[in-house]
C-alpha cells in the first residue's frame, strides 16, 4: 500500500470538492494502492471560539460583496460539476475548525477518520450545520458509531488540542500554504482539488509499477 496524506479543512470548499474527484477514481478503481490518512490545517487560525457571521467574514476575507459573490460564483460552478450539491445559503456561521479537526484525529484512531471527514463536509456544506457547536460534533461522532460519551469527555478537556495545532503548524513550515494538498507516498505533493483523470492516471500508473515489482 502507498500512503495518501490528505491535508485540509472540513470548511474548505475547494477540499470537498476534490475529497469528490478523488472518491470518483478511487471508485473506478477498486485496486487503488492507497492507504489515506487525513490531516489538519485551519484556513483561518485566529478565528474566534464561536466562530463569525459568514457574511461577514466573506466580505472581509475577499474585500467586499462583489468580490465574495464573484469567487464564491467560481466554487459554485465548480461544485455542480464535480456532482456536488452545496447550499451556500443555508452556511450562516464561519466557525473555528479545531474542534472538528480533534473529532477527525479521534475517529482515526477507530479507523473512522475519512468517514469522520464525509459527515463533516456533508453537515457543513449540504445541511448548514455548524461544525463548530460540540453538540453538533458529538451527533456526528454518533452517526458514524463513536462512543458518544467517551467524546463529550475529551471535548470537555483539552486533549490533542496542542497537537492538532502543531501539526497544522508543522504543515505551512513545510510549504503548505492552501488546502487540498495531497502527498503521495510522503514523496510526491499534489497540490488543489485535482480532475478525476488526473487521480486515474496516477493511480493506474503504480498499480503498473506495483505490478513490475511483483513479477520481477
Amino acid at each position: 500500500m502507498i500512503k495518501l496524506d490528505i491535508i485540509s479543512d472540513p470548511i474548505c470548499p475547494w477540499c470537498y470538492i476534490g475529497k469528490s474527484k478523488l472518491d470518483r477514481a478511487l471508485e473506478k478503481h477498486h485496486d487503488h494502492p492507497f492507504t489515506i490518512e487525513w490531516h489538519p490545517f485551519q484556513l483561518n487560525p485566529d478565528m474566534p471560539e464561536g466562530g463569525m457571521d459568514r457574511r461577514e467574514y466573506l466580505e472581509t476575507k475577499f474585500g467586499g460583496k462583489e468580490n465574495a459573490v464573484r469567487v464564491y460564483g467560481q466554487i459554485a460552478d465548480a461544485a455542480e460539476a464535480a456532482g456536488l450539491n452545496i447550499n451556500f445559503e443555508g452556511i450562516k456561521r464561519t466557525p473555528n475548525t479545531i474542534d472538528a479537526h480533534r473529532l477527525i484525529h479521534w475517529a482515526g484512531l477507530e479507523g473512522r477518520q475519512t468517514a469522520a471527514v464525509s459527515r463533516l463536509f456533508k453537515a457543513y456544506f449540504e445541511e448548514g450545520k455548524d461544525i463548530g457547536d460540540r453538540s453538533v460534533l458529538l451527533q456526528i461522532a454518533e452517526d458514524i458509531g463513536l462512543d458518544r460519551a467517551m467524546m463529550e469527555r475529551l471535548f470537555e478537556s483539552d486533549a490533542d488540542t496542542d497537537d492538532i495545532r502543531a501539526r497544522d503548524a508543522h504543515a505551512r513550515e513545510r510549504g503548505v500554504t492552501g488546502v487540498p494538498t495531497f502527498v503521495i507516498g510522503n514523496q510526491h505533493v499534489v497540490p488543489g482539488a485535482q480532475p478525476v483523470e488526473l487521480w486515474s492516471q496516477v493511480i493506474q500508473e503504480l498499480v503498473a509499477a506495483r505490478n513490475a515489482e511483483d513479477a520481477s
